[in-house]
């Protein structure tokens, strides 16, 4: 698993647009704190909740799933459990221009990890964008 601090860097960097799938709308969890953090960025930030699609959050309308985003996104930011990980990556990497798959912290799946990369996709797992940012001062 080869996650150096200069690939993080520069997925940062190069990333423009994410989805964050399993966005929340409840300020006390840490999806909806991650998102908000990435909109303050500059990021682009499309939230993925199937509860919510419809909704308005993040000057973005929520949608239900990774097929219904309005445009192809740089990035996957994944806040599920890491058993339900592969669903989302089989959609991410079926829209053909995901450059990058994040799997927030404690989050790992080797079988998810393996299809992207086989797509020619990256993969970070178990970081946080919102702790990577300011350590690596991007």
């Amino acid at each position: 698993m080869s996650q150096s601090d200069e690939m993080i860097r520069e997925i940062l960097r190069s990333t423009r647009t994410i989805a964050v799938v399993g966005w929340s709308p409840n300020p006390g969890r840490a999806s909806h704190q991650v998102a908000a953090f990435l909109k303050t960025r500059g990021y682009r930030v499309f939230p993925v909740n199937p509860g919510h699609a419809g909704a308005e959050a993040l000057g973005e309308t929520v949608v239900a799933d990774l097929p219904s985003l309005p445009v192809v996104v740089d990035m996957v930011d994944i806040f599920r459990r890491s058993e339900d990980v592969l669903p989302v990556v089989e959609q991410a990497v079926a829209l053909e221009g995901v450059k990058t798959i994040w799997m927030q912290l404690g989050i790992s799946n080797a079988e998810a990890r393996a299809l992207a990369e086989a797509r020619g996709v990256q993969v970070v797992e178990d970081r946080c964008p919102a702790i990577e940012i300011p350590r690596l001062s991007v």
